[in-house]
């Protein structure tokens, strides 16, 4: 059931909201004493609180800023009994959803509270059905509902059974290597070693005897007979990270491998044969690479038979509230706390950042947001700074029109206002006439 807490230091004021909205879904609690009802709020945590702007002892917005910092999640409307635009405008800013004046009809409080109530059901709604989402939205550690991610999941399962070479591209922190990990699991030699290189991290005078083992004494410093990867991961697979970052003249030893599942250690004149499945990931455009010289074009056809490219977060937005919601959940259990979620505020700001890092940058966040949080609810006051700025360094903001900005100005102070126009209009500084033509022109796009 939806929890409603009235506080208000009358206690006609708390009867009458009782008797107005009595409603199946909803259990209203009533106080007329504002520490009392800040305990109270404490111990049952409510979807709703409306309370009185003047109280004893303990003002409404008072309360209003412990509430909001305590757990942003909770729908504040203040009842005031003066029409006063300043106080409406700190009300909102403060993190209030609605500003109800004195006296009030049985009409304007279900007007006012009842979509609060109906938003407060539908996302207690929308909580169980995430948790049953997430679960069915999981393939092989990844997450995703959107078409372009089923359609990378279809892929992994249609090419998993059978591949020797496959080539994974897309952006940095897209998810490669779970592509990889997912190709691996899902193939009949899940048992058999998975082998990671990040070959841009590979110093190029050491390439091959890291990817294909030495002998002793073949250069200074060779000890002992040593294994490369290539041998580490026979009979299972190897994932060849930033593949694009492999010297030329190394590629034809990579060829021959792949041909042949040949490999020859540094200073050894034996050839030994390997069976390896082979996962090359690039951030790069390899066929440019081609025509530039810079990459062998008989490598890169032998490794693009079978090409998987991975979506950009910003090509999949509809998976980020799932995202979301499956790194809370981790990050709560590794740091042992109880966050339950984001506040819709945060939510919004999520949903409208570009996400340059992809996956990579959104784990960071929320990992940032959980560890800084002090409360159940991750508020914006929580994220790193670059985000709560909208900065995501792409400069898709700085390429606004200035209509656009003054645009996007008007529709955020209008939601913030409860949409009621009146108050919008006053907060804006504009008139009435001027806001119904941007709103208008809103709605004709």
């Amino acid at each position: 059931m939806v929890q409603l807490v009235v506080i208000d230091d009358d206690e006609q004021v708390t009867q009458f909201v009782a008797s107005v909205l009595p409603r199946a879904e909803l259990n209203i609690t009533t106080c007329n004493d504002p520490e009392a009802g800040w305990e109270l709020i404490r111990q049952i945590r409510p979807d709703i609180v409306m309370l009185d702007e003047v109280m004893p002892g303990l003002s409404g917005i008072e309360l209003l800023g412990r509430i909001v910092n305590w757990d942003p999640a909770i729908e504040v409307a203040l009842l005031t009994g003066q029409a006063n635009t300043d106080l409406a405008v700190e009300a909102i800013q403060k993190g209030a959803s609605a500003f109800l004046t004195k006296p009030i009809t049985p009409a304007k409080l279900r007007d006012s509270l009842e979509p609060l109530i109906n938003a407060a059901a539908q996302r207690r709604h929308a909580t169980t059905l995430e948790g049953e989402l997430l679960d069915s939205s999981k393939f092989s550690n990844m997450v995703g509902r959107s078409a372009p991610m089923l359609d990378v999941f279809s892929m992994i399962q249609r090419i998993a059974p059978h591949f020797r070479s496959v080539l994974v591209s897309g952006a940095t922190g897209t998810g490669k290597e779970l592509v990889a990990r997912a190709l691996h699991q899902m193939s009949e030699i899940r048992h058999k070693p998975f082998v990671v290189c990040n070959c841009a991290a590979i110093v190029e005078s050491l390439f091959e005897s890291e990817l294909f083992g030495h002998v002793r004494g073949s250069f200074t410093g060779a000890t002992s007979d040593r294994a490369g990867l290539f041998e580490a991961a026979d009979g299972g697979t190897l994932f060849l990270d930033e593949i694009g970052e492999v010297p030329l003249k190394m590629q034809a030893k990579f060829l021959r491998v792949l041909q042949n599942g040949e490999v020859q250690r540094v200073g050894s004149n034996a050839v030994r044969q390997v069976k390896v499945r082979v996962v090359a990931a690039t951030n790069r455009d390899l066929r440019k690479m081609v025509k530039e010289k810079e990459f062998r074009e008989d490598l890169y056809y032998r490794l693009s038979m079978l090409q998987i490219q991975v979506p950009t977060l910003a090509e999949r937005k509809e998976d980020l509230p799932l995202l979301i919601r499956y790194f809370v959940t981790q990050f709560s259990a590794q740091l042992g706390k109880k966050v339950r979620g984001t506040s819709r505020r945060v939510q919004a700001l999520l949903s409208r950042y570009h996400w340059p890092g992809n996956i990579r940058e959104l784990e960071n966040v929320i990992g940032h947001a959980c560890t800084m949080t002090g409360g159940e609810v991750i508020d914006v006051a929580d994220l790193p700074a670059h985000v709560r700025s909208g900065d995501s360094r792409d400069g898709t903001d700085a390429t606004m029109t200035l209509a656009e900005v003054e645009r996007r100005h008007v529709d955020y102070i209008y939601e913030q206002a409860g949409r009621n126009k009146q108050l919008a209009s006053e907060i804006l500084g504009i008139s009435r006439a001027t806001l119904y033509r941007f709103l208008g022109k809103k709605q004709e796009e």
